[in-house]
């Protein structure tokens, strides 16, 4: 990828642009504080040892101060740096005992040159400067007029090669390190995003989950609660006793409607929360259901009964209970259903039937709903299929549900 150049600058200007300092250009100083500190303390040291072959004026102090202040831009010009750095320390060692504390600043430069992933400037650039050394302090040492006591030995030619081969080691391997830290943060960081967002959408899937029960039991008791309030206002005057009947399901109904949303709304509670003590919805609450249903009903069983896996009982009884709503909603006064539950050896299936006349037929407006999609939605996050339709004198609602086998149930 292309490099975005931006404009040159001293690291202490500040971008005009978002007021912050030019970080980008330059290193952190650090490093250059460090070799500062060495070349100088190093130099005097040498000084008064006698190791240094002419007087320390400001011109010898710029060579020792050269390459720890070139290290500030060592990100931004990393060739160049070690190119000021090494000359600077060569200046000085042709007139200085041979010492590693005024190479420090070369040293950290060409460990950057390397760590920056360019290892053939940096062993090119090493080797100039290995040769350019021994060319100035030994080969031609008499004609360059370099002090005896400047000139390297067999000694620091080997410590030197060696230092410079384990720098650029060192920095590959410093390189190779950071991008596999680099490759690991963002490996983590994408499994970070990948369960954030399986958790985010197990929530909404959750939400919607509640909303479908919510929606299932709010519409068959209101529905429930709806009817019997009709038939006791038209029964008040005429025969109270049975607006009483009718009165006593409505407060049976609406008790039932409050503990199920009770139910459904107690997945929310706290994990520290004491668990729901109304047992699970299933097909195990069928009678109690066609019970409150407010119109006759017969129930079939067939097939060897065995226990379901909890999502496909609760889907089962929702379904029934739906089914029951609509017949409620839409099947005209005198309407009679009847239920059919068989046991498949790999599946559960469902008929729901209702005879009587149609809504429609006796002026009684159907109204619009989505009560079939519901059922239909529900049936087909579980695998199954829900068809729907008139038949002869009624409406059928057949329901296929898969069910694991029994040893996935455990």
């Amino acid at each position: 990828m292309e490099e975005v150049m931006r404009p040159w600058g001293p690291p202490w200007r500040e971008d005009r642009r978002n007021r912050r300092f030019r970080s980008r250009h330059w290193a952190r100083p650090g490093a250059g504080v460090v070799a500062g500190f060495f070349h100088v303390i190093g130099a005097n040291n040498a000084a008064d040892e006698g190791a240094v072959f002419r007087p320390i004026t400001r011109w010898v102090d710029v060579l020792l101060l050269a390459g720890p202040i070139a290290l500030v831009w060592r990100k931004r010009f990393p060739v160049a740096v070690f190119a000021i750095a090494a000359a600077a320390s060569i200046g000085f060692a042709t007139f200085a005992a041979p010492r590693w504390s005024y190479a420090v600043a070369p040293a950290i430069a060409l460990f950057n040159l390397a760590r920056m992933g360019r290892p053939w400037p940096a062993a090119i650039g090493g080797a100039v400067s290995y040769v350019a050394y021994f060319a100035i302090c030994w080969a031609f040492a008499d004609r360059l007029g370099v002090p005896a006591g400047a000139r390297p030995g067999l000694r620091e030619a080997v410590l030197l090669a060696v230092a410079m081969i384990v720098l650029i080691f060192l920095g590959g391997a410093s390189k190779v390190r950071s991008e596999h830290m680099a490759e690991m943060m963002k490996i983590r960081a994408e499994r970070e995003r990948a369960k954030k967002e399986q958790e985010r959408r197990q929530a909404s899937e959750e939400r919607l989950r509640m909303a479908r029960e919510l929606h299932d039991v709010l519409g068959h008791h209101l529905s429930l609660i709806n009817v019997q309030a009709g038939v006791g206002l038209h029964l008040m005057d005429k025969q109270p006793e049975q607006a009483r009947e009718a009165l006593t399901a409505i407060k049976t109904a609406s008790a039932e409607a409050l503990r199920e949303v009770r139910a459904v709304l107690d997945v929310m509670r706290a994990e520290n929360e004491s668990a729901p003590r109304q047992p699970a919805l299933g097909l195990n609450r069928l009678e109690e259901l066609t019970a409150d249903a407010g119109l006759p009903i017969t129930t079939k069983i067939t097939g060897d009964e065995r226990p379901l896996p909890p999502e496909v009982d609760r889907a089962a009884y929702r379904i029934v209970q739906e089914a029951l709503t609509n017949v409620r909603k839409h099947a005209g006064p005198g309407a009679t259903a009847s239920i059919a539950v068989d046991y498949l050896p790999t599946a559960l299936h469902l008929a729901i039937r209702n005879e009587g006349p149609d809504a429609a037929e006796t002026g009684t407006d159907p109204g619009e709903g989505t009560g079939i999609a519901g059922m239909r939605e529900r049936a087909q996050s579980l695998g199954g299929s829900v068809e729907a339709g008139p038949v002869d004198g009624g409406f059928l609602v057949s329901v296929l549900l898969p069910t694991p086998d029994d040893g996935s149930l455990s």
